[in-house]
């Protein structure tokens, strides 16, 4: 697939695949991109998953003839990126592998040896000439593991971004790039948000026209939208108006406070109101919701002197990512000896910046006429957040 008259993606599209990372779920597949630049020397950046090597390969080799690679630019060592460098060096015994000092480390922990007559490595502000271009290497640890680069090509004025403004799908996906971007982006790069604004702040010092991810579609259209929206997710700002209300319920009785919750909402006017139920809902979507949404509320019952294993989970999800700059309202049930809300708020009580409402919902057993109320009033100091 060509990307400039001398940039082609030399990538595969995995239309199998139903689970990334063995997590998410993929309905439309995903893909793994790689980059052929040619000039008058020859970069490769990135290989693709195990599974698709001879095909990728064959990619290369439909672009280049019996022209051969001179580099293979490592920027990532997660293995749907790097699983084929064995084979591409096996293939072009001439061509030099040029990464960062740690991902040569991984190389041989991954291949046994990492190529040591063969090997060029870069770190921050590091040049590579192919001819016409330059291409400049920029670290970015922990975006999101710690030996990744991303690199500018000066003459075509491209990032190749790494994992970087990536999504789940195909690249000739039918979808909306926000949301799978969005999803992609929490589940995967969430907790590193200050890494990410590190990158960011080095990205706004150079003249990108074009954006090339590992993952999805070539951006070179609106890139202030793209690059807005990753502002805003690695800073954990809002990015829209309305509730998020995530709930689990045994019997159907936390359910229906919640569905008394969203009516109320939408009633008052709510822009939007996200329900999800935690125990059959995608829970990357769940989270993606959690950190799109300004409000949020937490229902569950009480379970175990706890609170159930799927609302226990969503929880530590939103933890582990950096959760925060949000408002919580909490709906808890029990029948007996309710510590729904008591175990939430313990969950919670290192998130930075999350404002508890002061009307909450406490149900015993079945929805009350005075639980009835309580959503009212909870739903009535939501709208005014």
């Amino acid at each position: 697939m060509k990307v400039t008259d001398n940039i082609y993606n030399v990538g595969v599209n995995d239309r199998e695949i139903d689970l990334f990372e063995g997590q998410y779920w993929v309905e439309n597949g995903m893909s793994y991109n790689s980059y052929l630049v040619c000039d008058e020397k020859v970069a490769v950046f990135d290989t693709v998953d195990k599974g698709f090597g001879e095909e990728w390969l064959g990619n290369i080799a439909g672009i280049l003839g019996d022209k051969t690679p001179d580099y293979l630019i490592v920027q990532h060592m997660e293995p749907d990126h790097s699983a084929n460098i064995d084979k591409f060096m096996d293939k072009y015994p001439e061509a030099k592998i040029v990464s960062s000092a740690k991902a040569f480390v991984m190389i041989k922990q991954f291949f046994g040896t990492d190529y040591p007559e063969r090997q060029i490595v870069v770190g921050e502000g590091d040049t590579l000439s192919l001819g016409s271009r330059d291409l400049t290497f920029v670290t970015a640890p922990m975006v999101h593991w710690p030996e990744v680069i991303v690199t500018y090509d000066s003459l075509s004025k491209t990032l190749f971004s790494a994992d970087g403004f990536g999504k789940f799908g195909t690249t000739d996906a039918d979808e909306e790039w926000d949301c799978e971007a969005r999803r992609y982006y929490f589940g995967i790069v969430g907790k590193f948000g200050a890494q990410v604004q590190a990158l960011l702040k080095k990205a706004s010092a150079l003249d990108i026209q074009r954006i090339c991810p590992l993952h999805g579609p070539v951006l070179s259209e609106n890139l202030g939208h793209y690059l807005g929206l990753y502002d805003t997710w690695s800073s954990y700002k809002p990015e829209s108006e309305g509730v998020m209300i995530a709930y689990t319920s045994v019997y159907g009785n936390t359910a229906h406070a919640v569905d008394l919750l969203a009516q109320e909402l939408e009633a008052l006017g709510c822009p939007k109101v996200a329900v999800s139920n935690l125990a059959r809902c995608d829970m990357a979507e769940a989270v993606e919701d959690a950190f799109r949404y300004d409000r949020i509320v937490l229902a569950t019952t009480t379970y175990n002197g706890g609170i159930f294993p799927f609302m226990n989970e969503f929880i530590h999800h939103l933890t582990e990512r950096n959760y925060q700059n949000r408002t919580v309202g909490i709906i808890e049930n029990g029948t007996w000896a309710a510590m729904a809300e008591k175990n939430i708020k313990k969950m919670l009580e290192n998130s930075k910046n999350l404002t508890f409402t002061e009307a909450g919902v406490h149900i015993k057993s079945a929805v009350s006429a005075e639980n009835a109320e309580e959503i009212k009033a909870l739903a009535k100091e939501l709208m005014s957040k």
